[in-house]
């Protein structure tokens, strides 16, 4: 596959967290991905395997289809939240209900290495290492960064019973 050439001088790595539950959730993983790819200032270097994981939160609601991506940005991370609130919209997302059902959802887990901390945006996202749909599939891409004293892949190693199953979806650009 022929990757378009890094072309910002100073780039972030970035990792990005998809899921969903309404509707054909892989295809909108898929497209999602490919529509962060085709922007100028980002390229897709990693995705994770895509999990299958049970609804979590007080809502009621089907099992989710969760997977992580790696990110070369340009962007700062405002923008890249913009980004990736209007490639949720442009794939159908309408925001109803906190922790409810939804089409897609793409969270910034990490952005380099620096926290972040805006009103509408924080980074480490809050609770992400309590979330076997984040850390497993993580760990798939990034198991060695270490968060809150401890490497992905040791966060991702204590949700052994959460009832995650993998998947035979794949995912790419």
């Amino acid at each position: 596959m022929m990757r378009k050439p890094v072309t910002v001088a100073e780039r972030v790595t970035a990792y990005l967290g998809l899921g969903g539950n309404v509707g054909d959730v892989a295809e909108a993983m898929r497209s999602a991905l490919k529509r962060l790819d085709a922007h100028p200032e980002c390229r897709i270097t990693a995705i994770s395997r895509v999990f299958r994981t049970p609804p979590w939160g007080p809502v009621k609601q089907d099992w989710y289809l969760n997977a992580c991506a790696e990110i070369e940005t340009g962007l700062s991370a405002p923008d890249l939240l913009a980004l990736a609130l209007e490639t949720e919209r442009a794939l159908g997302r309408v925001r109803e209900t906190r922790w409810g059902p939804r089409t897609l959802d793409i969270d910034i887990l990490l952005y380099g290495d620096a926290p972040v901390s805006l009103e509408n945006l924080t980074i480490p996202h809050p609770r992400m290492t309590e979330r076997a749909f984040v850390m497993v599939p993580l760990a798939d891409i990034a198991p060695d960064i270490v968060l809150a004293g401890r490497t992905v892949r040791e966060h991702a190693q204590t949700f052994r019973d959460e009832g995650l199953e993998m998947t035979d979806i794949r995912l790419s650009v």
